[in-house]
């Protein structure tokens, strides 16, 4: 069965005046890689903040739509709509009326681009909906000087933090792809051997999987290494039986290295009873700290502490209430221990049994992706991922949240 594309739009429109001259911007990015795949933006006269926010919703839908040949189809896309307008958010959802009759018809014409089951809606602070915010306001400009926005023109892309990995590691991954097809065009004529003008050998590859199912799973608590350390659920160990099934029939994995947390333990030990291998244990691949918020769903941490969440989410830099890790905190762990790791399992195949963020980790630094990139990735449990690591310190990703031993 083919699997649906999947795209997140992030939308924005404004008005200088309210009504005033106004214009939207949108934004279509794969939620992978973060790559922007399409943009769209437009000076649209004298109108409200409300039009222009569901004109870039429009533009954005159209624009998702437009990559996919048969996107009408159902099954085919499946799109995540992120705005900072919770009036659009939350009638397009379905949650509110919508009553004003300059919004109707914006909403219907919306809602006629793509099967309603494709589209799901995301509210998200205005400081994370940046890219389309700038574009909106490139419109606007473009509108006040009697233009239209040109894409040419746009800087919306630029406006991304700064990477918060390790030191390195996005900038070195450009400067040897860079390097390499410089290399490339200049040697084209030479025979080559693997990557580069000499054979690298074989990679480790590491094959990365998160644990099964507890009971927090379901429910999209957070359970990082601070919390009640939790056991597999029976849906876990059910899990954990079909991914060593899998794993057994590839043939492929030499060795097992698990987080020291309960549920990637008790994951691994299935695995490891039908390979016939041992489990070693890694430190450095356990779980974010999430401080306060351990046990607690996005919804509780929303209420109990908002701008300590609205922070967090803004910066990679940023840790949890109560002394958890931030994101560029684990950043820096998972990279010290892919390196530790990789010396000591050149060529081989190792089987790494973790969580959420070190897997999303491992993967945005193999692409040389930004740290927002790690909110754009989608992590099933039991999910099978993976990364090959060569010796000139190039990766490859291969394998992202494969579910196809589950189903």
């Amino acid at each position: 069965m083919t699997q649906p594309r999947q795209f997140v739009i992030e939308a924005d429109g404004g008005s200088r005046g309210n009504p005033g001259p106004a214009g939207y911007g949108a934004v279509v990015i794969d939620p992978v890689t973060g790559e922007t795949l399409a943009e769209a933006a437009e000076y649209i006269g004298v109108a409200t903040n409300n039009v222009a926010e569901y004109k870039g919703l429009i533009a954005g839908l159209k624009a998702a739509k437009a990559l996919v040949p048969d996107a009408s189809a159902e099954g085919a896309l499946r799109v995540r709509v992120r705005m900072d307008s919770k009036l659009v958010v939350e009638q397009m959802s379905g949650r509110w009326k919508i009553k004003h009759p300059d919004m109707k018809p914006l909403a219907a014409e919306a809602a006629r681009i793509l099967p309603a089951s494709a589209v799901t809606y995301e509210w998200i602070p205005r400081e994370k909906n940046k890219h389309a915010d700038r574009l909106a306001n490139e419109a606007m400009d473009a509108g006040k000087r009697g233009k239209q926005w040109e894409p040419s023109a746009s800087t919306a892309a630029l406006d991304l933090p700064p990477v918060s990995g390790p030191p390195g590691d996005a900038a070195a991954g450009a400067a040897k792809a860079r390097a390499a097809m410089s290399t490339s065009r200049e040697t084209a004529a030479t025979p080559q051997v693997g990557w580069g003008a000499a054979d690298l050998g074989a990679p480790a590859t590491f094959v990365l999987l998160r644990h099964g199912e507890t009971a927090l799973t379901p429910e999209k608590r957070f359970s990082g290494s601070g919390g009640s350390d939790p056991e597999l659920s029976a849906a876990g160990r059910h899990q954990a039986e079909r991914v060593a099934e899998s794993l057994a029939a590839r043939g492929t994995i030499q060795e097992i290295i698990s987080s020291p947390l309960r549920r990637c333990r008790e994951t691994a030990a299935t695995v490891g009873a039908r390979l016939g291998l041992p489990v070693q244990i890694e430190d450095g691949l356990r779980e974010t700290d999430f401080g306060a918020w351990e046990g607690l769903t996005f919804a509780e941490v929303r209420d109990r502490y908002g701008p300590d969440l609205d922070a967090w989410l803004a910066s990679t830099r940023t840790p949890p209430t109560g002394g958890g890790e931030s994101f560029a905190e684990v950043a820096r762990r998972v990279s010290a221990t892919r390196d530790r790791l990789t010396t000591r399992h050149a060529g081989r195949t190792v089987l790494l049994v973790t969580h959420v963020t070190p897997i999303k980790t491992l993967a945005r630094l193999a692409l040389g992706a930004p740290p927002e990139s790690l909110f754009r990735m989608e992590l099933s449990a039991a999910s099978l991922s993976a990364v090959a690591y060569y010796a000139d310190g190039n990766a490859s990703l291969r394998l992202l949240n494969d579910t196809s031993h589950l189903r």
